[in-house]
């Protein structure tokens, strides 16, 4: 029997790693028992980036506000982990591609993978019928257009893959905050907009 999924969040030096999300772990692990089989563990996972633990799960988050500046170690561990077959789910809570979080986090994914390694994927990767089809590409969310941020939508997202597999999918539409409610509340939607975040969960976990 596979190893229960657990879902991990990243925690790195720099930034406010700490101070975003805190429901939306919930809330996709919750999808997953509900669309999928994939046995779940039902507790979100705390990971220091520098730990050699990360090397036991096979995905994990990573988001924030602030200026993203990895130690030694810490890019050292975020490498050879992409390198090794992990995937890296990255959403910028700034939703916005020229903010802090962007630019430092790029820069980062540059001194990691080198230039140009980050580039946007198009709308027919398999990431968008992983399980659910998205025919136009990533789902926009409500907080692109919310006077915080850039106000764009971003028709895109944004992948390092390594040996045509993605490694680090980096997004800058703010799913995170997204969604961000207990799970009870997705009754209430017309359509349940955390279908995409299962995507993402089983691509990392099947591709």
């Amino acid at each position: 029997m596979p190893a229960p999924f657990t879902f991990v969040r990243l925690q790195y030096r720099s930034g406010d790693w700490d101070s975003v999300d805190e429901r939306m772990p919930t809330n996709l692990l919750h999808s997953l028992i509900q669309y999928t089989t994939v046995p779940v563990n039902q507790k979100e996972k705390v990971v220091a980036l520098d730990s050699p633990e990360l090397f036991s799960y096979p995905f994990c988050y990573l988001s924030g506000h602030r200026l993203v500046q990895f130690s030694a170690a810490e890019k050292q561990n975020f490498t050879q982990y992409v390198r090794n077959g992990g995937f890296v789910f990255v959403d910028d809570c700034n939703h916005d591609i020229d903010g802090l979080f962007a630019r430092s986090f790029e820069e980062q994914m540059r001194q990691c993978f080198g230039t140009g390694a980050l580039r946007k994927i198009p709308k027919t990767h398999p990431l968008y019928k992983s399980f659910f089809t998205f025919k136009d590409g990533p789902p926009p969310t409500g907080f692109e257009l919310n006077g915080w941020g850039d106000d764009l939508i971003h028709d895109y997202l944004k992948a390092v893959e390594i040996n045509g597999r993605i490694g680090v999918l980096y997004s800058n539409k703010d799913y995170g905050c997204e969604w961000d409610y207990d799970y009870r509340n997705k009754r209430w939607l017309a359509e349940d907009n955390t279908k995409f975040g299962v995507n993402i969960l089983m691509y990392a976990l099947t591709a």
